[in-house]
């Protein structure tokens, strides 16, 4: 980044939590007006990975989640999770989404927040339905996570240029690639890594790990430090894309949805780690926790 001395982050704690409180649903609203989701993922390979986001977003007090997913498993979605509307996609060779078809751009536009990536196996299936939604001015608010943000390096301008940033969600791995280096050189210094991928995609990205860095394109810098080896279990990123765009559409701006679901997230995963222990909680084990939690505040 350049500075001669780096900002020491933030801690994200209850205290900051309190300062920037979550908005709140008037009493009278409906379900489409407590905010709408919308989720492009899921493949044939991991069919039920869609089921967490979703969720995720729910237990954040979204009002409405619509999945659009691969044909051979929307119905199974569908009937496993009946709160929500599911749109079948034609699917290649491999069981990934082929194309986003017409008939969505509808639903997609009177979404509050969109997420791609979860549950996706091809990273150049994803790309294709993140190019989709970056075709558009700005829009709902996006949470790009897993699948989709191998893809990020070539789509870096039409990212940046969004006038709301995207939440990115990476892992150390998913991290270096969208920097194009070693998971090493992100491993000396997270701190500088998700700064530089802050700025590079003018987003707000969440770096996760045993402690988590968030920073948006402005140079903010916050850490959370409460995350457990737990939370380090297939599905547990899917639930945080989930709580981070449900937090979105509810009206929260991006690095307070970012931030919220960092510490719900984490905050879920060591309450689950005190009642069932500190390894070996599912990540659907953290949903029931989100709501809870957020009324602790």
């Amino acid at each position: 980044m350049g500075d001669a001395t780096p900002p020491i982050p933030t801690p994200l704690d209850s205290n900051w939590l309190r300062d920037h409180p979550l908005p709140d649903p008037d009493h009278h609203a409906d379900k489409n007006a407590r905010g709408r989701v919308f989720i492009i993922g899921g493949c044939a390979r991991v069919p039920g990975g869609l089921l967490l986001t979703a969720e995720a977003a729910l237990r954040a007090g979204a009002g409405k989640v619509q999945v659009a997913t691969a044909r051979s498993t929307a119905l199974a979605l569908g009937v496993a999770m009946p709160e929500i509307a599911v749109f079948p996609i034609d699917e290649d060779h491999e069981g990934e989404i082929a194309c986003l078809h017409d008939g969505l751009d509808d639903f997609i536009a009177r979404s509050d927040a969109i997420v791609v990536g979860p549950a996706m196996s091809g990273a150049k299936a994803a790309g294709a339905a993140l190019d989709r939604l970056l075709e558009a001015d700005d829009g709902p608010a996006l949470v790009v996570d897993a699948a989709a943000l191998m893809e990020l390096p070539s789509r870096a301008a039409a990212l940046a240029a969004r006038k709301s940033p995207a939440i990115l969600t990476p892992h150390i791995g998913e991290m270096a690639a969208m920097l194009d280096c070693d998971a090493a050189e992100i491993e000396a210094d997270r701190p500088a890594a998700v700064r530089r991928a802050a700025e590079t995609f003018g987003a707000v990205v969440t770096l996760k790990g045993s402690t988590s860095f968030i920073a948006d394109r402005d140079g903010a810098l916050f850490a959370y430090a409460g995350g457990g080896v737990g939370l380090a279990t297939g599905g547990s990123g899917d639930v945080l894309a989930g709580i981070a765009a449900g937090l979105a559409a509810r009206g929260a701006p991006p690095l307070e949805a970012a931030l919220w679901a960092s510490w719900l997230h984490g905050e879920a995963g060591r309450r689950c780690a005190v009642e069932i222990g500190p390894i070996g909680f599912l990540a659907r084990e953290l949903l029931l926790q989100v709501p809870g939690l957020m009324k602790a505040i």
